[in-house]
C-alpha cells in the first residue's frame, strides 16, 4: 500500500507523488539544448526527487550520471589530485550501482591535476551526450577546489559550443546555496580570501542558464496525488477543495504539502475537510522538525535576515523584492521568502505562523516587563469566545504598563504585544492566522478561529483621521470578501497630544459593524 513520503526520495509506486511531468519536460528542454545550469532551492524542496525522476526518463541517446558529495570526506577537497580521484571513483560507482556498462571508463589513476582531469573528460564525452548530475553541491567545508572544478567545466563549454572541444551535453547541479552564494558561504566561514580583484560574488559559473522551473506545487499538481489517494481509500473528500486549502498553506512548498497528507491519513482519521486541514496545520507546527530547526538557525545566525522577518511579521512593514539585497537574496535561498508580483513576502502561511510563533516566544520569556495576563476564564465562557471584552482587557492593560513609557520599541512591536495576550487564550482551543497583503490586496492582519467562531482583527498605528476613516473602508471590504458582519479595529495611538484613556465604540456602516478601539 502506497503512502505519503517526508524522508529523502519519493519513488513511484511506493509513495503517493505529485505529478511533475510537466517540470520535467521544460528541464529536458534545457538538457536537449545543451545548457548548464544549477537547481538551487531550499531544503525538503524535492530537489533530489526530480533528479531521479530525471535521470529515470532520459531517452536512450543520454546516459546519466548522478553523484553526490554528500559524506564525502573533507580531505577529497583539499587538494586537486585528490578531488580528481574521488569525482572520477563517484562516477564509476555510479555505473556499478546502477550496473551499466561503463565504469572501466571512470578509472584511471594517472589523473592528478586538473589539466589532466580536462584531457581525460575531452576523451569520455566525445560523441557521446552525457549529463552530469550533481547533488549536494555545498556539502563540503573547503570549497575553492570545487570552485576551480566548475572553472574547467566553464571553459570546456565554451570550446565545445566554439566547436574545439568535447565535455558533458549538460551539467545540473542540485543544492542549497547557489553558486554565488557559495562563495560567500566560504568567506564567512573563512575557508576563502579573496584576491586582488576579484569580486565578492563572481561567479565560476557564469555560463549557467536560468533555471525557471517553478518547484513549488500548484493546486492542480497537488490534486493529481490527492486523485491517486482517493483512488485507493475513496474517502469521499472533495479533491479540489482539499488541494486549494493545502495549497493556501503552503505555497506548493514540497516537504509541507507531503507532510499535511501525511499527517491527515495517519494521524486524523483521514479527516480530509478543510477542518482536517486547519488541524494538521496545528499539529506541524507543535512537531520539532529538521525544517524549523533550519529557520531558527538560519534566522540566528544572520541578523540582517533575522530584522527583515521581523518587519515584515511583527512591524507589518511591506517591501519591494530586489534580488541584490542580501537579506532578501538570502531568505529566498533558504525557501523562507519569495517573489510575489515584486513584493516581498514570507514564503506560505505555515512559516509565517511558525516564525510569528518564534517571535512570541522571545518576547514571552523576555525578562523585561509585559502585558500583564488577564484569567482565562474572563475571556472565555461556556465554550465562547468573547474578542470584544479581551481587547478592551488588553487596552486596559496596555495603558497601565506603558501609557508613561517612551520606549521606542512599542511602535513596531505593538502587533507583537497583542499576539502575546491573546495567545495564551486560544492554545489549544483556538488558533489565528496572519493574512499577507501580498496574497490579498484587502490587507488585514489577524484571522483568529475559535471553535465555531471566528474573529477578524485589523491592527493599525495612528496616522492621521484620513487614514483612520480608509482603514474602516479597509475592513468593511474584507468583511464583505470573507461574508462577514462583524470586524474589531484597534489602532495605536503614539502621539504627544492623544487620548487620556483607551475607547471603544461600536461603528455600523450598511449591514456591517465593528468595535473600533484606540490603544493609548
Amino acid at each position: 500500500m502506497r503512502e505519503f513520503n517526508v524522508t529523502g526520495l519519493c519513488v513511484p509506486g511506493k509513495h503517493y507523488m505529485v505529478d511533475i511531468s510537466e517540470k520535467l519536460r521544460q528541464i529536458m528542454v534545457m538538457v536537449e539544448k545543451g545548457d548548464y545550469f544549477t537547481i538551487n532551492r531550499a531544503r525538503q524542496y524535492g530537489k533530489t526527487t526530480i533528479l531521479n525522476m530525471l535521470e529515470k526518463q532520459l531517452p536512450k541517446e543520454y546516459t546519466a550520471i548522478k553523484i553526490s558529495f554528500e559524506g564525502v570526506d573533507d580531505e577529497k577537497f583539499e587538494t586537486p589530485q585528490a578531488f580528481c580521484q574521488a569525482l572520477l571513483y563517484l562516477c564509476a560507482r555510479y555505473f556499478r550501482n546502477m550496473e551499466l556498462p561503463g565504469e572501466e571508463d571512470w578509472k584511471d589513476d594517472s589523473v592528478t591535476d586538473f589539466l589532466l582531469l580536462d584531457n581525460f573528460l575531452t576523451k569520455v564525452c566525445r560523441n557521446k551526450k552525457i549529463v552530469l548530475m550533481i547533488d549536494e553541491t555545498d556539502k563540503t567545508s573547503n570549497n575553492t577546489i570545487f570552485l576551480k572544478f566548475l572553472g574547467i567545466l566553464r571553459d570546456k563549454y565554451l570550446r565545445r559550443n566554439s566547436g574545439n572541444d568535447y565535455s558533458f551535453q549538460s551539467v545540473i547541479l542540485v543544492g542549497v546555496y547557489d553558486i554565488k552564494n557559495l562563495k560567500m558561504k566560504m568567506i564567512k566561514a573563512g575557508t576563502h580570501q579573496l584576491q586582488d580583484g576579484e569580486k565578492r560574488i563572481n561567479s565560476p559559473w557564469n555560463i549557467a542558464a536560468n533555471f525557471k522551473v517553478d518547484m513549488s506545487f500548484s493546486a492542480p499538481e497537488i490534486a493529481t496525488m490527492l486523485n491517486e489517494y482517493e483512488k485507493d481509500h475513496q474517502t469521499g473528500m472533495d479533491v479540489k477543495t482539499i488541494s486549494e486549502e493545502i495549497r493556501a498553506y503552503t505555497s506548493g512548498y514540497p516537504f509541507l504539502t507531503s507532510r499535511l497528507c501525511k499527517i491527515i491519513d495517519e494521524d486524523l482519521n483521514k479527516d480530509w475537510t478543510l477542518n482536517g486541514v486547519l488541524s494538521a496545520v496545528k499539529l506541524i507546527l507543535e512537531e520539532d522538525s529538521v525544517l524549523f530547526d533550519d529557520i531558527i538557525k538560519n534566522m540566528e545566525s544572520n541578523k540582517e535576515l533575522f530584522d527583515l522577518l521581523h518587519d515584515i511579521i511583527i512591524s507589518g512593514e511591506s517591501f519591494t523584492y530586489n534580488h541584490f539585497n542580501p537579506a532578501i537574496r538570502l531568505g529566498v535561498m533558504f525557501g523562507i521568502l519569495s517573489n510575489e508580483g515584486r513584493a516581498l513576502a514570507i514564503h506560505n502561511q505555515i512559516f509565517e505562523l511558525f516564525i510569528c510563533e518564534y517571535f512570541i516566544s522571545l518576547k514571552d520569556t523576555n525578562p523585561q516587563k509585559g502585558i500583564t495576563k488577564t484569567i482565562v476564564s474572563e475571556i472565555v465562557e461556556n465554550g465562547k469566545f468573547n474578542m470584544e471584552l479581551c481587547i478592551k482587557k488588553f487596552m486596559q492593560h496596555y495603558y497601565e504598563l506603558y501609557n508613561k513609557s517612551k520606549e521606542k520599541f512599542l511602535e513596531s512591536e505593538c502587533r507583537l504585544l497583542f499576539l502575546t495576550y491573546i495567545k495564551p487564550f486560544i492554545n489549544g482551543t483556538g488558533f489565528y492566522h496572519i493574512e499577507s497583503e501580498t496574497r490579498n490586496s484587502l490587507r488585514t492582519d489577524l484571522i483568529i478561529d475559535y471553535g465555531s467562531q471566528q474573529f477578524i482583527v485589523e491592527l493599525k498605528i495612528w496616522h492621521g483621521e484620513q487614514k483612520h476613516e480608509k482603514a474602516h473602508e479597509q475592513l468593511i471590504k474584507y468583511l464583505n470578501s470573507k461574508n462577514k458582519s462583524e470586524g474589531y479595529l484597534l489602532t495605536f495611538d503614539f502621539r504627544k497630544r492623544r487620548a487620556k484613556k483607551p475607547s471603544a465604540k461600536w461603528v455600523r456602516k450598511g449591514k456591517k459593524k465593528f468595535l473600533d478601539c484606540l490603544a493609548v
